[in-house]
């Protein structure tokens, strides 16, 4: 064997005179459940936030959009009600409904799971 190292049969320096533990363990299981406990807490530091930030503004956003959609689309409107929702005839995210009086809710637009900026239809100039 050309690749073997005449060093290769020396029992390193640095494990010389190294016993293992045993049956025992490295650590014990309260310290093991407090430091599960404490990267918990970290991981929901540094989520929960983001997450909270990222709701706030997609609701900000669907009300605003919504009551444009709802100006435009449904003049005659007393109100407009912006909502997230998993189940309805448009599918999963941001519905925009025009509220009418007597309280009836028409669907004015879903406006998908990240509501955007609004796209209202342009109308071509009349040029004299």
């Amino acid at each position: 064997m050309a690749d073997r190292d005449e060093y290769d049969d020396e029992p390193e320096p640095e494990l010389a005179g190294y016993q293992p533990p045993g049956d025992r363990p490295l650590r014990s299981p309260h310290l093991t459940t407090a430091m599960r406990v404490i990267v918990v807490i970290g991981l929901v530091g540094l989520l929960l936030p983001g997450i909270l930030v990222t709701l706030s503004t997609a609701g900000r956003t669907a009300t605003v959009t919504c009551s444009i959609y709802t100006a435009y689309y449904a003049p005659e409107a007393v109100s407009f009600s912006a909502r997230f929702e998993l189940f309805s005839p448009a599918g999963i995210g941001w519905n925009c409904y025009a509220v009418n009086y007597g309280g009836s809710e028409v669907l004015v637009r879903s406006l998908g799971l990240i509501p955007g900026g609004v796209e209202l239809p342009t109308v071509p100039s009349i040029k004299s």
